[in-house]
This record gives structure tokens, sequence and C-alpha cells, in this order.
């Protein structure tokens, strides 16, 4: 089974920063549940994804030339529509200030989200599983790569909740370079209602906190585990932090207070990875 055959269910989409741009630096508006996505790999990764509903492929002819195949990889998979070839100065017009688009850009459906009760269901009878939580981490560069270190390192999820963490965006999806289409990315209405749910599905809840008295390897979890990370600056939120299991921390040098949150996911979750077999888990979702 993949991560992709969870059951899902559609969100919808909230504006973001467009208020403060001149009108006439404005893209058209899209119908709440479209977006540009932009980069070569995050609009690949999307043709190549069959759950995404793909509205419009628009890209420059020099990346036509260079990008047909990959297209042509998608298409092999489902009905797509045709390429639309502009110049760099349209496209340029149709995205927001300052996307580094590469040449390439898709009009696209929001992906539907799965809800903690689908991880509940796709972990039974499994001895290991991590699932990654964000605990406010509102920059969407962040979350995107984070959503790619959780796919490089055999994560099950990554959850948000639905206030206080990025939307589905162009700019999300390219800093997650492809993994928005394979990491499933799930929204709750209340952290904690998720972690004590993820309890009731038999995961040990982990919250990476500065102060906590062991490192991740000395507190050697196994088994199904939540691990909880905190907002760029605050750490964790009080109630978050009284509802983990365990703290645990990275053994940073004292030269240097905290790492980027996007940074320490990584590390975080390789360092779960490397004594359980969760790339082979992810495999076979």
């Amino acid at each position: 089974m993949n991560n992709r055959d969870f059951r899902q269910k559609p969100k919808g989409k909230r504006d973001h920063g467009r208020d403060h741009a001149k009108p006439s630096d404005r893209p058209p508006r899209l119908p709440g549940n479209q977006i540009w996505l932009f980069g070569v790999h995050a609009v690949l990764a999307a043709l190549a994804n069959p759950q995404r509903k793909v509205r419009r492929i628009v890209l420059t002819a020099e990346a036509l030339k260079t990008h047909a195949p990959g297209i042509m990889k998608g298409r092999a998979l489902r009905p797509l529509p045709g390429e639309e070839v502009i110049d760099r100065r349209d496209l340029d017009a149709l995205l927001p200030p300052s996307a580094v688009h590469q040449g390439i850009a898709a009009l696209v459906e929001h992906l539907d989200s799965p809800g903690i009760e689908d991880i509940a269901r796709l972990v039974q009878g499994r001895d290991h599983a991590v699932v990654m939580l964000l605990d406010q981490v509102t920059d969407p560069h962040n979350v995107g790569a984070i959503l790619r270190s959780a796919a490089a390192f055999g994560a099950l999820a990554v959850v948000v909740p639905d206030r206080h963490s990025p939307e589905e965006t162009g700019t999300l999806a390219k800093s997650a370079s492809g993994a928005l289409e394979v990491m499933p990315l799930v929204r709750v209405t209340n952290m904690v209602r998720a972690l004590e749910q993820l309890k009731d599905a038999g995961f040990w809840t982990a919250g990476l906190a500065g102060e906590a008295t062991q490192t991740i390897a000395q507190a050697k979890l196994s088994g199904k585990i939540a691990l909880v990370m905190g907002a760029e600056g605050e750490g964790l939120r009080r109630l978050t932090r009284e509802h983990c299991d365990h703290l645990v921390k990275l053994p940073i040098s004292p030269l240097v207070e905290s790492l980027n949150v996007s940074n320490a996911a990584a590390i975080a979750l390789y360092e779960l990875a490397r004594d359980q077999d969760l790339a082979g888990n992810a495999a076979s979702h």
C-alpha cells in the first residue's frame, strides 16, 4: 500500500499575503481549490501523481525541450492537458512575485488531506512507524523541507494544525521538491487531541526540546513514534509538551543555541530511521 492510499478529506484554501502586493503585480485570482505549482521537481512530481488533478501545464519553449520526457511520463499514467508554450514574462505574470519557476508551472487542484484516523488504520499490524507533528511551524519553506526529509527517511505522514501552519502553496511545494505528492500532509484542528489519537493507535510521543535531559539516541525510542517539533523560536507549546511521553534533544554543540527547525527535523528523522527499517516499511505502504 502506498502513502497515497489514505482515505482523504477535502480541505479549503486560505489566501496568504496577496494584500501587500500592488494590484498590477498580483497574478489572476484562482478558484479556492486551485494553485499554481512551479519549479521542475514540484511540477513533474505533480504530473506523475494520479491523485493530483491538473488543469494547465505552462512552460517556456526552452523548458519544453528539456522536460518533455518528464511530461510524457506523467501523460502515460493518465490524461493530462496539453502543454502551453508561453514567454517567460507571461509565465511570471501568472505566478506570485519572485516565484523561481525554472520555466515551468502547472495549475492544479489541492490534494485532499487524510485524517489521523487514516494513520491509525494504516499502522495496524506494523511494528515500526514514524509520524512527524509540527506544532505551529509557520514558514512554508521549513514545512516543505520537512516534507522532503520525511519522505527521504521513510516517515508515514507529517501532521500540522489547521491554524498557524502554511497552506498548500507553490512555495511550499517547491521547497518540498516533489515530496508533497508522496508524503501525506495531515491537517488537524487540535494538536493535543491528535497526539492522544496517535497514542490510542499504539504510538509513543516524543517532543524535541532543547532542555531535555536525554538525546534521541539515549532515549532508545522504538516501535511506533510520533515525533513533535515546536515552532521556530518558541518551541513546543505547554499543552503539547505535557502530552508527550518523552522529551528528547539533539546532541548539538554549546556554540549554537539551536538549529533551524527543518535541519533539526532531518537529523531527528535520521536518528529514528537508522535503527529501524523505516524506508522498507514506507515502500510497502
